[in-house]
C-alpha cells in the first residue's frame, strides 16, 4: 500500500523543518586564504569547493525548482525562442516571494565571502535569479553582467551556485581570466553580437578561457565586468543554477545611459534616486563590517 499523499499544509511543515537545519550552515564563516582573495583580484572570477553541503543544495534545488515551475513564463518550444530565450529560463526575485528561498539568498555566509573577495567592508543585495539550462538548450553567448547595471562602482559580485554536478556538457559558467580590465563588450546586451565581438577578442589577445565541471557543493564568484559564457546543455536533463548578485553596500545609483539601466532601476531600486547609496528595501545590507 502506497503511503498516503502529503497535504500542502504537511509538506509546507516539514519544509520549514528541514530549513531550520540548514539556517546554521548559511552563517558559517567560509575558510578564505589569502591566495583566494589575490587569485579572485588577479582574475576577476574564482571558484571554490565545498561552500555549501551536498545536503542543502538538494534542500533548496526542490523549494527553487518549484518556484521556477510556478513562476515561470518562458512556455515557447526552444526552436521557437531567440538566443537569449533558448540559453535558460530566468526566474528573478525568488527571495521576496518563499521565506525558504529568503534564507539563501541572505545568507551570511555567502555574503561574507562576496565582500572579502572584494574587499570591501560590506555588500548589499541587487536581486538574485534562478537560471535552468533546459536539456537542449543553447549556449549562452559571451557577455558582462555590469552593462545593464546603473551603479557608480566596480565593486560588484555574482554568486553561481548550482544544484546538480555539472559536467562541460550540460553548460557550466566559463570564464576569460583578467577580463574585467578590458573595455571590449562594456556597451553591449547578452546577444549574438557579444558573442561574436568577444569571441574575436579573445582570440586576438591570445586570452585563456577556464571552462571546467562544478562539484555539487562548489560556487563561483565573478566580477559584474568579467567576461563570461555557458556552453549548450547537450544532457537530458536540466542545469539548475541559482545566483545572487551583490553590489558594495556604498554603491550609487548613476544616471542610466541606456534602456536596460532603466529598466534595473525601476524593477531592482524603486525610490532610489539618482547619486543616492541604493539602500531601498529590495537592497538590504546583507553583511557588514560595520557595527
Amino acid at each position: 500500500m502506497k503511503p498516503a499523499a502529503l497535504s500542502p499544509i504537511q509538506a509546507s511543515a516539514i519544509r520549514v523543518r528541514s530549513s531550520n537545519v540548514f539556517r546554521s550552515e548559511l552563517q558559517e564563516r567560509y575558510p578564505l586564504t589569502p591566495d583566494n582573495v589575490r587569485f579572485f583580484k588577479d582574475n576577476g572570477f574564482i571558484k571554490l569547493k565545498h561552500v555549501l553541503s551536498r545536503e542543502a543544495l538538494e534542500f533548496y534545488a526542490q523549494v527553487i525548482s518549484d518556484q521556477v515551475q510556478l513562476l515561470n513564463t518562458q512556455h515557447e518550444p526552444l526552436e521557437k525562442r531567440d538566443t537569449y530565450g533558448r540559453a535558460f529560463l530566468q526566474v528573478m526575485n525568488i527571495w521576496q516571494k518563499n521565506a525558504i528561498v529568503r534564507d539563501l539568498v541572505f545568507s551570511k555566509k555567502l555574503a561574507r565571502l562576496a565582500a572579502e573577495l572584494l574587499e570591501v567592508s560590506g555588500v548589499r543585495l541587487y536581486h538574485d535569479q534562478a537560471l535552468y539550462k533546459e536539456a537542449g538548450g543553447g549556449m549562452t553567448p559571451w557577455h558582462a553582467d555590469q552593462f545593464y547595471w546603473p551603479v557608480d562602482t566596480n565593486n560588484t559580485i555574482t554568486a553561481w551556485i548550482p544544484f546538480q554536478d555539472t559536467p562541460v556538457k550540460m553548460g557550466p559558467l566559463a570564464f576569460a581570466p583578467r577580463s574585467h580590465r578590458i573595455k571590449v563588450g562594456r556597451d553591449l546586451a547578452i546577444s549574438n553580437e557579444s558573442e561574436d565581438l568577444i569571441c574575436k577578442t579573445l582570440h586576438e589577445l591570445k586570452m585563456d578561457v577556464v571552462e571546467t565541471a562544478y562539484e555539487l557543493g562548489e560556487v563561483s564568484f565573478h566580477r559584474g565586468w568579467n567576461w563570461h559564457h555557458a556552453g549548450a546543455n547537450t544532457t537530458d536533463q536540466p542545469r539548475r543554477v541559482m545566483t545572487i548578485i551583490y553590489l558594495e553596500e556604498d554603491a550609487r545609483l548613476i544616471k542610466p545611459k541606456h534602456k536596460n539601466h532603466q529598466l534595473d532601476w525601476e524593477a531592482w531600486m524603486p525610490g532610489v534616486q539618482v547619486g543616492q547609496v541604493i539602500n531601498s528595501p529590495m537592497n538590504p545590507v546583507l553583511w557588514s563590517q560595520r557595527p
